[in-house]
């Protein structure tokens, strides 16, 4: 009988087995033309969402119409424009809307189209008004004179600012007069209403110029960048080809210098703000406060690790002292992006990191601090809304777990804290304008988007999006289910971070489908690795689709945060200060040897992969980690942060002048003799981020030190690597067939 029992037994896990390896055979094969041409894998979302002043509906975008909608029920109750609505006089047909723009009033539609991308997040546009009430449509501007941008309506809706070729304009939408604000933006000197390309890219800010509450001034931004260094782009097509000529501040050189101005509407009268001695070398913000007399300007110092907020009469332009703040390593500004000046003329709220991990406070206007709201060794990634009637806040955070995001809310008095969403994963809210109903677009690492309609108090009306067909393809493929671990390895201190005792690192890890533990299998590595970022979070990846074809093939993926990134407060981040990748490389190097010590990995075939900062990463750890890696790619990648531009750069590392060896101990060109990998360089000639330079100068020394190596360069790409036709697929066909034939 116990033979018989045993035999049945054996003969049914065979037939699981079977049934299970029939499964996997069944699943479709990924193909890179699935991943990068069929938009399968791609979730939807929902286009050009915003919510209308009564808070209970909401707009969108359709097939160039803008509908709205209702919170509540989900109901469409009127096309507020579209169609034949979208003509302009003596025109056959109707624009494509780029975005839009409400009046303060709902009254008025600004209307963007022909959108032209300049740099990462700046564009121009040609603009057109459309009118709710009398339900015409008018051009912002003489189309002739070419695009703008920022176009913004006074609070009023009886006037509109833009910018157009560096200089500030106003147009009087009652008369139809444009007038300039300024006159003297020049290309490549002075820039008006807008950032320059620095600012843009590491402050992230475009726009220079805000509407006071009242619609009697405007401020706005003036860049003199006349002794910034010029960096030239050559771009190919024509018999002689072209250069791009734009200013770039490399670390250790000249910043462009900002001056704020308040221009009077009435009297056309304008005043510059004093900001004292201009210690103070960066103006990374200017807003208007709940008082339409004061101006906030924001101010920090070359080093990034002190924060001074003004306030300026916007009569006089005189200023005083509403807030300041220093860390012992850097501040970054965006974490200010929340600030709010409360309603009662008396309060800000802001999120700090203070006491070494993100938390929300509350000030008063002389600048001392009322309370701390929020507190615990956790971290909030942002505040998503102030309801100043109910004294709430409403705020993301990783309480959790550093790998989610989740939506809280808590009174202004540090009570009643109230966790709102309940699936585990990264949630992004957006409100409706009364806080009575938010949108949460919700996804884990192995389920796209699930867009939803909630009330304030978490629960859930509907859903927009769930994604059901990019699920039912996802299962049809195959996808491996994306794991998550961690391992712990031994610190190395020094004497700018003196870090004792054990190091806990987060990966993730996508193993084939028809995965053996007892087998070996190469590992793949993704590494990005930069201050305050992370890859390791239980999210959708876009990047996931071509990760599970290359574990379809027979390879573990593998991704590990490194210290420096965020998520697990300031000092975890910040360690890497003056030293960027040294302990990042110690880390992945660990992350290297952890992997080959699981028995189902063959140590002998890891590779790595990276893109941008992971590219500067991917290329230390071939060199300075060579005994560990097998074969490596690094796309767009930094060689020397003395190439880099000097906001981002010198927050973390100081001027080259004051840190020569934190700059060049961890620069892969002076490691380029240790390379002993197969190993693919990646960059686009036209990349205004990351300059061709580096990948230029790090050939060099490979050259220099007899090292071969692989190399593959797209002309006019930018640090996307996406310009013409057929780029994307073939960067990732290349990058593929690489990694087939060297791991």
């Amino acid at each position: 009988m116990k033979k018989t029992t045993t035999v049945l037994i054996a003969t049914l896990m065979m037939t699981i087995v079977a049934l299970q390896t029939q499964a996997q055979n069944d699943h479709k094969e990924i193909t890179l033309s699935d991943v990068f041409r069929s938009g399968k894998f791609y979730p939807r979302g929902v286009s050009g969402m915003n919510s209308m002043n009564d808070g209970k509906h909401y707009t969108v975008l359709e097939k160039d119409s803008l509908v709205e909608y209702s919170y509540k029920t989900g109901d469409k109750t009127r096309v507020i424009v579209g169609g034949d609505q979208l003509i302009p006089e003596g025109e056959e047909e109707a624009i494509r809307i780029s975005s839009y723009k409400f009046s303060d009033d709902e009254s008025k539609l600004l209307l963007a189209t022909q959108r032209e991308s300049i740099y990462r997040r700046s564009s121009k546009s040609h603009f057109y008004i459309y009118d709710l009430e009398n339900n015409s449509l008018q051009p912002l501007t003489d189309m002739e004179k070419g695009k703008v941008n920022l176009a913004a309506f006074s609070p009023d809706a009886s006037k509109i600012a833009f910018v157009r070729d560096n200089n500030l304009f106003l147009k009087n939408l009652e008369t139809g007069s444009e007038k300039p604000i300024t006159s003297d933006g020049l290309d490549r000197h002075i820039i008006n209403g807008t950032t320059d390309w620095v600012y843009e890219e590491e402050f992230s800010i475009v726009k220079g110029f805000y509407w006071s509450p009242d619609g009697e001034n405007i401020a706005y931004m003036r860049f003199d960048e006349s002794d910034v260094k010029e960096y030239w782009l050559t771009k190919y097509g024509d018999l002689y080809p072209d250069e791009h000529k734009y200013k770039y501040p490399k670390a250790g050189e000249e910043n462009s210098v900002v001056d704020v101005y308040i221009y009077h509407v009435s009297s056309g009268e304008k005043v510059q703000v004093d900001m004292g001695d201009k210690k103070y070398e960066y103006v990374p913000r200017i807003r208007w406060t709940q008082n339409p007399e004061e101006l906030a300007v924001y101010l920090m110092n070359r080093h990034q690790n002190k924060l001074f907020i003004l306030g300026a009469d916007a009569s006089t332009g005189k200023s005083r002292k509403i807030y300041s703040e220093k860390n012992k390593y850097y501040l970054e500004i965006e974490d200010y992006d929340n600030m709010k000046f409360l309603e009662d003329g008396e309060h800000f709220i802001l999120k700090s990191v203070q006491d070494g991990y993100h938390h929300i406070y509350m000030y008063d206007l002389q600048g001392n601090q009322v309370s701390q709201i929020t507190d615990g060794e956790w971290e909030v990634t942002s505040i998503e809304g102030i309801d100043e009637d109910r004294e709430e806040i409403y705020f993301m955070s990783t309480e959790n777990s550093p790998l989610q995001r989740q939506l809280y809310k808590i009174k202004f008095n540090g009570r009643r804290k109230k966790q709102l969403t309940e699936r585990e994963g990264i949630n992004s809210i957006s409100f409706s304008y009364t806080y009575d109903y938010y949108v949460n677009n919700w996804s884990d690492a192995n389920t796209p988007s699930y867009i939803s309609v909630h009330k304030s108090n978490g629960k859930e009306l509907r859903t927009l999006q769930k994604n059901e067909k990019v699920q039912q393809t996802i299962k049809e493929y195959g996808f491996s289910p994306i794991e998550f671990f961690s391992f712990n390895h031994d610190s190395v201190g020094g004497d700018v971070y003196p870090y004792e005792g054990k190091v806990t690192l987060n990966g993730y890890m996508i193993k084939p489908p028809d995965f053996d533990p007892a087998k070996e299998y190469p590992v793949f590595m993704y590494v990005y690795g930069g201050p305050g970022s992370q890859l390791v979070m239980d999210r959708w990846n876009y990047r996931s689709a071509w990760f599970q074809m290359l574990a379809q093939k027979g390879y573990i993926v593998a991704c590990v945060d490194n210290r420096g990134t965020g998520g697990r407060g300031q000092e975890f981040q910040k360690m890497t200060y003056l030293e960027l990748g040294k302990y990042e490389t110690i880390d992945q190097i660990e992350a290297a040897k952890y992997l080959a010590g699981l028995d189902y990995v063959d140590e002998e075939r890891i590779g790595m992969f990276g893109w941008s900062y992971g590219g500067f990463m991917t290329s230390l750890c071939m060199t300075k980690g060579a005994e560990h890696f097998k074969t490596g790619i690094a796309v767009a990648l930094v060689s020397n942060w003395r190439y880099y531009d000097n906001i981002y750069t010198e927050r973390f590392m100081r001027t080259p002048q004051e840190n020569p060896d934190g700059y060049d101990q961890n620069s892969p060109i002076n490691h380029a003799e240790k390379l002993d990998a197969n190993f693919l360089i990646v960059h686009g000639t036209a990349d205004d981020n990351v300059h061709p330079q580096n990948s230029w100068d790090f050939i060099k020394a490979l050259v220099a030190a007899n090292k071969q190596f692989d190399m593959q360069m797209y002309v006019n790409s930018n640090h996307g690597i996406y310009t013409g036709k057929n780029t994307t697929y073939h960067l990732y066909d290349r990058m593929t067939r690489f990694i087939l034939e060297n791991l």
